[in-house]
């Protein structure tokens, strides 16, 4: 992460939320707040509206009913330039090579974080910069997914499934980013199935399925 570049200090406080898919009613009444420092994981059986709420809190989901604040920062500004959303799909462009890739989202969001190759090597393929993304493995692909978190600094990160197609040293790799990312005071939400080694400071949210 570039050394200019420290979080500032925030504060994700959601309270009374309901979210709806179609005619489903997924959640409602959730409350919750997660400061700096800290590192949400959210739990649950598929269709409970993990990825709902991380859209929600992002702001790409209007709710149904509730309010979502994001306290710090600059008050004028939108809430999602402060988020990182990393879906459980990559987005990752395959006719592009690996280094292509990370500078449009870098371009994109804005090149306030580490280097293109410093980030390749931080998750673990570094020397892949010229390869087409589109012959990575899925491990790597979700590596390269993940230094889009890197080369462009923002302070509150919404990952969905993060440690999905990783295997052991991966799952290793997301705790240690987040404990980085958490420790210079960022936020970390994270919708998942798996148990991540983490250091930081955890809450634990279960969303139930409805039927």
């Amino acid at each position: 992460m570039s050394a200019s570049y420290a979080p500032r200090a925030r504060t994700i406080r959601v309270s009374g939320l309901a979210v709806r898919r179609g005619e489903r009613l997924l959640f409602e009444d959730l409350n919750l707040e997660v400061n700096a420092g800290e590192t949400l994981l959210l739990r649950g059986p598929n269709g409970s509206g993990k990825t709902s709420l991380l859209l929600t809190l992002f702001g790409a989901i209007r709710p149904e009913a509730g309010r979502i604040e994001v306290v710090g920062g600059d008050p004028e500004a939108r809430r999602e330039t402060a988020i990182h959303l990393l879906g459980h799909r990559p987005a990752v462009k395959p006719r592009l090579t690996v280094a292509e890739n990370l500078n449009f989202w870098a371009a994109l969001n804005g090149p306030t974080g580490e280097p293109v190759e410093a980030a390749l090597d931080r998750v673990g393929i570094g020397g892949l910069g010229e390869a087409e993304a589109g012959h990575l493995s899925a491990g790597q692909t979700r590596r390269l997914g993940l230094a889009r978190l890197l080369v462009s600094a923002r302070d509150i990160w919404l990952l969905d499934e993060p440690t999905a197609a990783l295997d052991a040293q991966g799952e290793a790799l997301v705790a240690r980013l987040i404990d980085a990312h958490c420790g210079r005071g960022g936020i970390a939400i994270a919708a998942t199935h798996h148990d991540i080694p983490l250091a930081a400071p955890v809450q634990t949210t279960t969303l139930g399925g409805r039927s």
